[in-house]
């Protein structure tokens, strides 16, 4: 008997185990496939994610593997710098290959106690008032409490979960890869830099050693389950540009399309979505891998507090509420971007438009908080505008903030240094630091990082831990 068994090991799946076996549940993560994906994509981790990795100790183990890149020029590929004095300690973008974040994510899992069983795929699963059972595609059947499906755009889960994904499917196929190129990079630029006034998306962007990542529009529509070949890379580089480069030796080729769906629900009973499974969007922005992670940052202390005892009532359908809003707002902005990349003459206008208001520091702030999830602020009430943010990672007397955060309890940050926990202490840190870089008396900090709480009042400090912590113990 599991608590939770997760259908997937993708980054989305892998963080959620870990963000579970903080709590000390029982987690169980099946993956289908049996060795890791041969192709080896490179991905952006952006400030958000910088900053919840930071929150659990994470990042120093992902900065050696990935490449810093500055976090401009990110919505629809706009070539602005971004502005000065963003609101974050981690400013910047993190270009890591996929394997690689799978690979150190799972790592992070199992040693903190997740099981991880690979090859194991989920057929079926029937769930009633006390758990979940599940059938895998050997006729094996396990029991948990709960089911999550992190399985990607095609989901299993939300299959037989029977809950609907409506959206708009691809109109469009573009190819994606890293191969090396023939031509010297000077040329290259120069016709890339020619071509890519009228055609998008199309790039070849040298990524070292004299590998270029290739993004060129497809002739039509493929059968996305199967790679392109190095071929069709030099027809629509030969058709498009009129020269194929020289291109050779790819390291991997894909191809995507533009489809965008949302699901309808992220919970039924006790089966949950999070990730692809629940929200599919294009590349535009590379926010997917993004919005998954943090999807399992908001579910993960939610599901374990419902497992251990003491989640109030509605915490665990916060989840839904909270997250699907941002997930639409995800989809909008990558269709909005979808749009000013098309060579179409009114889309290009709009974008010419939107170039020249992304001088406006403002403008540029707003498009790169909405893209990197650092904007983001759940609906907690009437307050402050910091309440429902994330807390930027802070200095305090200890050193910072998001160092006081690995274990994933709440916290409570006290410049006033008469505030306590009280009942709630197995469950939220307190520190009292009057030299704390807040200009507020006090803040609440749920698990991921988002201010629950702001005042100095304890009796309202402690309807606000019932609030999001439960029933006080002791």
């Amino acid at each position: 008997m599991f608590d939770v068994i997760i259908a997937g090991c993708g980054p989305t799946g892998a963080m959620l185990a870990a963000e579970l076996r903080l709590h000390d549940v029982r987690v169980l993560v099946l993956e289908k496939e049996t060795e890791p994906a041969s192709y080896v994509r490179i991905v952006s981790l952006h400030m958000r994610s910088l900053e919840l990795m930071a929150m659990r100790g994470l990042l120093d183990r992902l900065l050696p593997h990935g490449r810093r890149r500055p976090a401009g020029g990110i919505f629809a590929a706009i070539p602005k710098p971004a502005p000065k004095s963003l609101d974050s300690a981690y400013a910047y973008l993190l270009g890591l290959p996929q394997p690689v974040i799978v690979r150190l994510l799972e790592e992070h899992a199992t040693e903190l106690g997740a099981q991880v069983r690979h090859g194991r795929a989920v057929a079926a699963f029937e769930q009633d008032d006390e758990g979940v059972t599940v059938e895998l595609a050997d006729g094996e059947r396990l029991r948990a409490r709960y089911l999550v499906g992190c399985d990607g755009g095609r989901s299993t889960v939300r299959k037989l979960l029977g809950v609907g994904f409506p959206g708009e499917p691809s109109r469009t196929e573009t190819l994606m890869g890293e191969m090396e190129a023939g031509v010297p990079q000077e040329e290259i630029a120069a016709t890339v830099a020619r071509i890519s006034e009228t055609v998008r998306p199309f790039w070849l962007r040298p990524f070292g050693a004299g590998i270029y990542s290739v993004v060129v529009p497809a002739a039509g529509a493929g059968d996305r389950a199967e790679a392109p070949t190095l071929d069709e890379f030099k027809q629509q580089l030969r058709a498009i540009a009129g020269t194929d480069f020289g291109v050779h030796s790819p390291r991997w080729l894909s191809r995507f399309g533009d489809a965008t769906r949302l699901a309808e629900r992220y919970r039924v009973g006790r089966v949950l979505l999070a990730g692809d499974a629940a929200h599919i969007h294009p590349p535009t922005g590379g926010q997917g891998l993004n919005l998954g992670v943090q999807d399992a940052f908001n579910l993960g202390w939610k599901l374990a507090a419902q497992i251990r005892g003491w989640a109030p009532g509605t915490l665990l359908d916060t989840y839904q509420t909270e997250r699907h809003p941002v997930a639409e707002d995800v989809l909008d902005n990558t269709r909005a971007q979808r749009e000013l990349l098309s060579a179409e003459p009114g889309p290009q206008a709009v974008r010419r438009l939107l170039t020249e208001l992304v001088d406006f520091d403002e403008v540029n702030r707003h498009l790169i908080e909405k893209i990197t999830a650092v904007g983001v602020r759940y609906d907690f009430g009437e307050g402050p505008d910091l309440l429902g943010r994330r807390l930027r990672d802070v200095e305090v007397t200890q050193g910072n903030l998001y160092g006081l955060l690995h274990r994933g309890r709440g916290l409570l940050l006290d410049r006033t240094e008469r505030l306590t926990a009280g009942g709630w202490a197995d469950r939220v840190d307190h520190l009292a630091d009057r030299g704390a870089a807040l200009d507020v008396p006090a803040v609440l900090l749920r698990p991921d990082g988002h201010v629950a709480w702001i005042g100095d009042d304890q009796r309202d400090l402690d309807d606000h831990l019932a609030r999001w912590f439960g029933v006080p113990t002791g």
